[in-house]
């Protein structure tokens, strides 16, 4: 607990990009087997979490893309800004040392 107190400031954003990364992975895999308007609410969870990143990708989407394709577009853009993070970390020197 103490490392994480020490470096809040890298992990906290990493695990906040983390979390939303798969959470996108579970609103994809849940679409193959629920429609999309469906009322379970774990399928509304995902949807309320994830729409926010998702809008955002689907800015900068062609429009005729298909939802899944922009939801795993999302999380390949989270992936990179997660690597993004680190690098900048690495080489601003705040990159918690093991």
């Amino acid at each position: 607990m103490g490392a994480f107190l020490t470096y809040w400031y890298y992990y906290l954003p990493d695990y906040v990009l983390a979390a939303l990364m798969y959470t996108i992975l579970g609103r994809a895999a849940l679409s193959l087997f629920l429609d999309a308007d469906s009322q379970n609410y774990i399928w509304r969870f995902f949807c309320n979490v994830t729409d926010p990143v998702i809008g955002a990708v689907e800015r900068v989407t062609p429009k005729a893309t298909l939802p899944i394709i922009v939801w795993l577009f999302s999380f390949v853009w989270l992936f990179w800004l997660r690597f993004a993070l680190r690098v900048l970390f690495t080489a601003s020197g705040l990159l918690p040392v093991k």
